[in-house]
């Protein structure tokens, strides 16, 4: 089997489904079941050594949700890393802070419609 992730990614995207963030849970309300715009994404999926938060894989677009420790030095380094990557893969990254799905979830969503429609 031609895998695109590694075995560790695949093992590691199983739990994060399992045991997701309150805040993956609101924002995958709204992305599950091609409910926002009838878009279609998937939740915690591997990609080399990484796995991605959300992505829709018909226009290669990888959402990248954010806690305040990615604002840490080597958080930042290891996220600018890890886009460089997943862009030399031709996926568009777009980070998204916690607190903005926690304060205003629908802005969130009309950027997501912005970025999706730009591909």
């Amino acid at each position: 089997m031609n895998r695109h992730y590694t075995k560790n990614a695949s093992k590691n995207s199983k739990e994060l489904r399992q045991n997701q963030t309150d805040t993956e849970s609101v924002l995958w309300y709204y992305l599950r079941n091609r409910g926002l715009n009838n878009i279609k994404f998937r939740r915690q999926v591997p990609i080399g050594k990484y796995i991605a938060d959300f992505i829709c894989m018909e226009k290669k677009l990888i959402i990248e949700l954010d806690g305040s420790q990615h604002l840490e030095d080597k958080d930042v380094v290891y996220d600018k890393n890890r886009t460089q990557y997943l862009n030399s893969l031709g996926y568009k990254v777009i980070r998204i802070y916690n607190n903005d799905i926690s304060k205003n979830i629908n802005n969130v969503l009309e950027y997501i419609i912005q970025e999706y429609t730009k591909l």
